[in-house]
């Protein structure tokens, strides 16, 4: 067994079990790995490439460590992600759909790997079905995605599932250790639901200034519901950066994509970023009332934030649990309301009225 294909998946029994299998029976043309976000999935996708192709090749220690690299060199691994809310059609016409007949430029096999399957459009799909119905022989595809639901039907059945579990929360500890403190890494592991990429997040300078400004939602005074929307606002702002700059590298290489193109992905880009920080700022509030509620009913050992402890038990003296349970329910109703696509900032300034405060 391939050190590499154990590592990533020693969280996953399961998936290392089905991924073992397949490389001994020899791997099938196409894959679907699905399960929650941050479970392991890339990690898992990029290490079971790296056997297929080192199972092929003249030099299977070289081939597997140019695969292992992100991103990687190796010629006969290409690995598409969405730059914004969806993947590009001619993206995935050129890089996999016609890139698929091609044989290998090493050894003797190909993979693709298509990262959040579930942001191809139905156009892009489709195309996909003849190269997973009929695919060469020397071809292998790997899609990933963490909402399977949002696949067609057609294309999920022509792909071996594999499913993935979401990560315990010692397993996200373990992952994170030396980030920080023991006490900040507790609280990012439970906090992030099982995702080791948002516990992560949540460990930088931004989660961190996340955190706060979630906090103080329910708090009387100061608008800590702006600081929440520029939190989020500036991830969007980082992430069209990022998206643009790839873009336009990509289009100078010979990328036919317009500079129309390249703007509406970036924007795209930042706006998905921006609305999931915002969601995951609103997640982290809906977490404290729930801490408030768990300390003062005596029980603080089940707090989410273990690393805020004495501001929880400050706070949770003279704590209404009535009051509580509603500021839970108000913040899921706002975060219902932004998947409608209401003005961010009406619904949290709103929300922060109902919390006790608003200006």
């Amino acid at each position: 067994m391939a050190g590499a294909l154990d590592t990533s998946t020693r969280h996953q029994l399961r998936v290392r079990m089905t991924l073992e299998a397949a490389l001994r029976a020899g791997p099938s043309h196409a894959y679907l790995l699905r399960g929650p976000r941050g479970s392991g999935k890339r990690a898992a996708a990029r290490a079971f490439a790296a056997e297929i192709l080192a199972a092929a090749a003249d030099d299977p220690e070289d081939t597997r460590r140019r695969a292992l690299l992100n991103p990687s060199p190796h010629p006969d691994l290409v690995w598409i992600a969405p730059r914004g809310a969806q993947h590009l059609v001619e993206e995935v016409r050129e890089k996999v759909i016609r890139a698929a007949a091609y044989r290998p430029f090493e050894g003797g096999k190909r993979v693709f790997v298509i990262e959040a399957a579930e942001a191809l459009k139905d156009e892009s799909q489709n195309a996909l079905l003849k190269t997973l119905e009929e695919p060469p022989g020397y071809a292998h595809l790997i899609l990933l995605t963490a909402e399977p639901e949002m696949l067609l039907e057609t294309v999920a059945s022509r792909c071996r599932p594999v499913d993935f579990v979401t990560l315990p929360v010692q397993a996200i500890e373990a992952a994170l250790e030396g980030v920080g403190d023991s006490a900040e890494i507790a609280a990012a592991a439970r906090l992030s639901a099982g995702d080791l990429e948002c516990a992560r997040y949540l460990l930088s300078d931004s989660g961190r200034q996340l955190r706060t400004s979630a906090f103080g939602l329910g708090k009387e005074g100061g608008t800590p519901w702006r600081q929440l929307l520029a939190t989020a606002e500036k991830a969007g702002e980082d992430a069209e950066a990022v998206t643009r700059e790839a873009l336009e590298e990509e289009r100078k290489a010979g990328v036919r994509r317009s500079a129309r193109d390249v703007n509406d992905e970036a924007r795209r880009a930042a706006r998905r970023r921006r609305t999931e920080v915002l969601d995951l700022g609103l997640a982290l509030a809906a977490a404290w009332f729930r801490d408030l509620t768990a300390v003062a009913a005596g029980a603080p050992e089940v707090a989410y934030n273990q690393d805020r402890l004495a501001q929880l038990e400050s706070q949770a003296e003279d704590l209404d649990l009535a009051e509580s349970r509603r500021a839970v329910e108000s913040i899921q109703d706002t975060r219902r309301r932004l998947d409608l696509n209401v003005s961010e900032e009406l619904a949290l300034e709103a929300l922060a009225v109902r919390l006790g405060g608003g200006e």
